[in-house]
């Protein structure tokens, strides 16, 4: 069996702790495993590291690969040059199969920020659905809904088959009383996005239902690099695989997902996996409350208090303040369209990010620069890179400084600076036993982590 990972999402409705650069399935909602980690180890219970490839967007790739590398350093990701919504990411992966495996193998196909905990029943299910996608069927794993969820797709099924039933059509996500039909009936399921199919089967619906995308397919080359070329990827439409083939195909079965599920579209499914108080509260961080039931109440940073009131949640980043109802949280995507709209830094990163070697704080941007705070670990480095757009100006605060600069290399001790022009080749490294701090300020027409161009990278991000 092969597998694919779709990793490309934002998880906009668990905004502000889910942002654009660093979405929903990078994070750690146990202090542990991020959800594309677990993922990926749920797979590699019956999939071999180097037949799960995931594919992601070029701004998520540098942090997708240094999440897996410490997973199993013998995984594939592919990167998307732009983003074409999941059609085009699914064909790209399959053609990449075709093009090593047999086109009788059997490829399972995943979202990378479900949460799913009996990993023995979910693969219980995987024996199930292979049966039938062995006989030339595209499964789909349904989930038997628990609730009225309104955020959900829903699938309809027909006549029983082996190990499953005949999908007799898709539903869009349905008002509130709708919902509370579905619910009733046994013939409606949640749409989890979970596929599986043999390779030849996949791609021959593709030929027949997405031609515009097979046509492109044809011009991939995997056999001397696992890339995908712009020139190439700026022809697909952009169209979900629920459009483009699942939606038209009369091969679709569905087999019911005999596991746990949970998707943590939004704070509600957050709050609802997670362990309560006394008075159904989750609170995490700094929080104090009084006479405060069935609430979710987040501190990043600050000491959030709170006084008298009911079905809350309550969200505070270092940047953002959200709050809202717990049963409205899938209107948290509204506040980030419209924060979007606003081109407000909020909906892109967080101030602190997290890197292998440290972490940067950003402290003020503007247009055509930025400023930040950068923190180096002792013995730890920075990537050989450049940058297409901007230059860079470093001043060290605390501790010492090795810089290579275009093949020179300088030392610079707390107050020094040093300038980096645009396209130089340069490193920042920490030789010492102490955190070396500085102050970088970037300049130039377009500010954004995803450019840059690594040439060498202790932590496999190229």
């Amino acid at each position: 069996m092969k597998s694919i990972i779709l990793a490309g999402g934002s998880g906009s409705r668990l905004w502000p702790l889910s942002r654009e650069e660093y979405p929903k399935q990078l994070l750690s909602f146990d202090e542990k495993e991020s959800l594309l980690q677990k993922t990926f180890k749920r797979l590699n219970s019956f999939c071999a590291a180097s037949e799960i490839v995931t594919i992601t967007n070029i701004k998520h790739y540098s942090d997708i690969k240094l999440q897996l590398n410490l997973t199993d350093k013998e995984n594939v990701v592919l990167a998307e040059p732009l983003g074409r919504n999941t059609a085009p990411a699914i064909a790209s992966v399959l053609e990449f199969f075709n093009q090593k495996y047999s086109e009788d193998d059997i490829v399972l196909i995943v979202p990378s920020d479900h949460l799913i905990i009996d990993t023995e029943k979910f693969n219980q299910t995987v024996d199930l659905a292979k049966e039938l996608a062995a006989k030339g069927y595209i499964v789909t794993f349904g989930i038997k809904p628990t609730y009225p969820e309104t955020g959900y797709g829903y699938i309809k099924t027909g006549l029983k088959l082996l190990n499953g039933y005949k999908v007799e059509k898709f539903v869009e996500k349905p008002d509130l009383d709708t919902a509370k039909e579905y619910l009733k009936s046994d013939e409606y399921f949640w749409n989890g996005g979970i596929f599986m199919g043999k390779i030849s089967t996949l791609m021959g619906e593709f030929k027949k239902y997405a031609p515009d995308i097979c046509s492109n397919l044809k011009n991939l080359d995997f056999s001397k690099k696992n890339s995908i070329e712009y020139s190439i990827y700026e022809n697909m439409p952009s169209i979900s695989i629920d459009y483009a083939i699942m939606e038209k195909s009369d091969k679709i079965a569905l087999v019911k997902l005999q596991s746990d599920w949970n998707d943590l579209g939004s704070w509600q499914s957050l709050y609802n996996v997670k362990t309560k108080d006394k008075d159904g509260n989750v609170l995490n961080g700094k929080v104090v409350v009084d006479d405060v039931k069935n609430s979710f109440i987040y501190s990043q940073k600050e000491i959030v208090a709170v006084s008298g009131l009911e079905n809350l949640i309550l969200v505070e980043t270092e940047d953002a303040i959200m709050a809202c109802r717990l049963d409205k949280s899938q209107n948290v995507k509204n506040l980030y369209e419209k924060l979007k709209a606003k081109e407000s830094d909020t909906t892109k990163l967080h101030k602190t990010v997290f890197r292998p070697w440290g972490y940067y704080t950003c402290m003020n941007r503007g247009k055509g620069y930025l400023t930040k705070t950068i923190c180096v670990m002792p013995h730890h480095k920075l990537s050989v890179q450049s940058h297409n757009h901007r230059s860079e100006h470093w001043v060290v605060l605390e501790g010492s400084a090795f810089v290579l600069l275009d093949g020179k290399e300088y030392i610079l001790n707390s107050g020094d600076s040093i300038d980096i022009p645009t396209k130089a080749i340069h490193s920042l490294q920490n030789h010492q036993n102490e955190e070396l701090k500085i102050i970088e300020v970037q300049k130039g027409d377009y500010i954004s982590e995803d450019d840059i161009i690594r040439y060498e990278d202790c932590y496999g991000r190229i």
